[in-house]
């Protein structure tokens, strides 16, 4: 059965199946890793865009459908709604695909070519536009379904919106080979500890929902660890993150519940500096974070012993 990409609003009067996103009143069938919606049986999976190749693969019964829709854009929603509407082209290029949907979500990859087209696609996601976002979100599919595979397997044409993101990858990477950046690992907590030497430039890097990451590229950071928490040391700057894996229904492995960090926050705003605050994001944000602006007072090893302790406090284990 061939299906076609709709609009997410129109498609509320059609039915229709929903990737990587929340199902409308007309879906028939989610094909998503979002937290509280059930998986079809057998099609659980880490990326939405797994989920839908595991469909094409052996789909499920469901009512009739014949459009595919999302709510929102992003990699892993190109990629997944370009395997259901060009799934002979898409199985070609699975490993591929998928890598760039994890490139996306979870800054990770595997193929350069992977991490150079989710580049592409977070810069164009970057676009200024005077649309709502659900206008913008539809514009964005029209145009770039036709030229995802383009984006992917000719990454020289794009270069342009690539080549300075891939050389902050690169430096990045370098960096960690070096031993300019250590990553020290306590497994139990799940937690990395990344130290970056105080004389390396800031670096930034993209992450899904037009974020930036900044401190080191997170490709970089997410290649050279499993872990899913992640402390960044670099001089007297701090920052703590819980990667978006914790927040999707992760199936790879066992994921540790995600600690509310505003009370370590508000705890570590006592002892700074008068001129420095520390703030925190509610742990059900997409990937929340515990930091602070400006150049703390509070020594590294004290940082990292409070981050330590609270966590532990937790019953925070694997």
């Amino acid at each position: 059965m061939s299906v076609r990409y709709l609009d997410y609003e129109a498609s509320r009067e059609v039915a229709n199946i929903v990737v990587d996103g929340s199902p409308n009143e007309a879906s028939v069938l989610a094909l998503t890793h979002w937290p509280g919606i059930p998986a079809p049986p057998g099609l659980a999976r880490d990326l939405s865009a797994q989920m839908a190749f595991a469909y094409l693969d052996a789909p499920p019964d469901h009512a009739p459908a014949l459009v595919v829709t999302n709510n929102h854009f992003d990699q892993d929603g190109i990629v997944s709604i370009h395997a259901l509407i060009e799934p002979e082209l898409s199985l070609a290029h699975r490993d591929l695909l998928i890598d760039v949907a994890a490139a996306g979500d979870f800054a990770t990859y595997r193929d350069r070519r992977a991490a150079r087209a989710s580049m592409v696609l977070s810069r164009l996601a970057e676009a200024e536009t005077s649309c709502s976002y659900s206008e913008f979100t539809d514009q964005l599919y029209t145009e770039l379904l036709p030229q995802l595979m383009s984006i992917v397997l000719d990454s020289d044409r794009y270069r342009g919106l690539w080549a300075e993101e891939d050389d902050e990858l690169t430096a990045s990477e370098r960096a960690l080979a070096r031993g300019a950046v250590v990553i020290d690992e306590r497994a139990d907590l799940d937690l990395a500890i990344v130290t970056i030497d105080p004389d390396q430039p800031v670096r930034h890097g993209h992450r899904f929902g037009g974020e930036t990451f900044e401190g080191l590229h997170p490709m970089a950071i997410n290649n050279a660890t499993d872990r899913f928490r992640l402390l960044i040391v670099h001089g007297r700057r701090y920052r703590f993150v819980d990667r978006y894996e914790t927040w999707v229904q992760y199936q790879s492995r066992h994921v540790l519940p995600r600690v509310d960090m505003r009370p370590l926050a508000d705890r570590l705003s006592t002892i700074e500096s008068d001129d420095v605050t520390w703030q925190a994001a509610a742990p059900g944000s997409l990937s929340p974070e515990l930091f602070h602006h400006g150049e703390s007072s509070i020594d590294a090893v004290d940082v990292v012993e409070n981050v330590i302790a609270y966590l532990s406090s937790k019953g925070q284990g694997v």
